[in-house]
């Protein structure tokens, strides 16, 4: 966090960059998750009047447009400024200046937030909630945005492993821990071929399906309570050796459309939600 008064001895551009810093470090400290040596620390001045100072002086900046700058009037003169209030003061605020930086709008809220869990030595969290036995195998996706977006959905949605094919993009590509939002980080991944992975399912008892056309309609498919999802590349969906690997079964998400398609990412969450609320059930 930075005194404002030393934010008006620098100049315009570094200004706005460390004001659009500054607003997300203040957005993690309100959710309860501020990065280690960014807490809000001045102990005589409460956040809430710090948060209107900074905003007041991206109010004064000559390049924010007049609607932003009556949109950033009107939410602090907010009572009561609650965090709520706060928050999207910051959040405002911060996407008006990155516009003025030029930062691309798809990029505003790629904010990645630390965990609260311990971590190893590796960065990777230690001890988070999970449901037991239940991995996904990605085999050659070749995107590292739907990578990224494959350990995304698999974090917030409970699964324990991620395991990739040895021709899988990389994990930790820049665009992949981009999208990943820090979930490649928090659940660490293993490569493994198909021989390796059948290796790993038999030694603990773990059953392997696919996500492919041409199997049981996902509304009626018998989900096991443990189990490695294999999920496709973009291009070429599921390898037949990868099929013969899938001794459970095949599960398939029923399509209108006339291109009856849709990207790995989105495909790999609706069936993790159908994934989690059959295991809910069975709680």
């Amino acid at each position: 966090m930075i005194e404002p008064g030393k934010l008006n001895t620098l100049e315009p551009g570094q200004k706005r960059r460390k004001l659009a810093l500054t607003f997300g470090a203040l957005e993690r400290d309100i959710d309860g998750i501020p990065e280690k040596g960014n807490e809000y620390s001045f102990k005589n001045l409460p956040r809430f009047e710090y948060t209107k100072m900074l905003v007041k002086i991206v109010m004064n900046d000559p390049e924010l447009s007049s609607d932003a700058r009556l949109e950033l009037e009107k939410i602090i003169r907010t009572v009561p400024f609650d965090e709520k209030a706060e928050k999207r003061a910051c959040n405002i605020a911060r996407n008006n200046l990155l516009s003025i930086i030029g930062t691309f709008p798809a990029e505003w809220d790629l904010i990645i937030a630390p965990h609260k869990n311990p971590t190893d030595e590796n960065g990777i969290v230690k001890s988070r909630d999970f449901f037991s036995g239940v991995c996904v195998y990605a085999e050659d996706i070749r995107s590292p945005f739907n990578i990224g977006s494959v350990f995304r959905t698999a974090e917030a949605m409970g699964a324990e492993k991620v395991f990739i094919s040895p021709r899988c993009v990389d994990p930790e590509h820049s665009k992949s821990l981009r999208s990943g939002m820090g979930c490649v980080e928090t659940m660490g991944f293993e490569r493994k071929s198909i021989p390796e992975l059948v290796e790993f399912s038999k030694e603990n008892d773990i059953p392997i399906f696919v996500l492919e056309t041409g199997g049981d309609e996902i509304c009626d498919f018998a989900f096991p309570k443990k189990g490695i999802c294999i999920i496709g590349s973009e291009e070429l969906g599921v390898s037949p050796e990868a099929l013969s690997a899938a001794t459970y079964g095949r599960v398939s998400i029923p399509m209108k459309g006339l291109k009856a398609s849709l990207n790995v990412g989105v495909a790999f969450g609706i069936l993790m939600q159908k994934w989690v609320e059959s295991l809910s059930a069975k709680n």
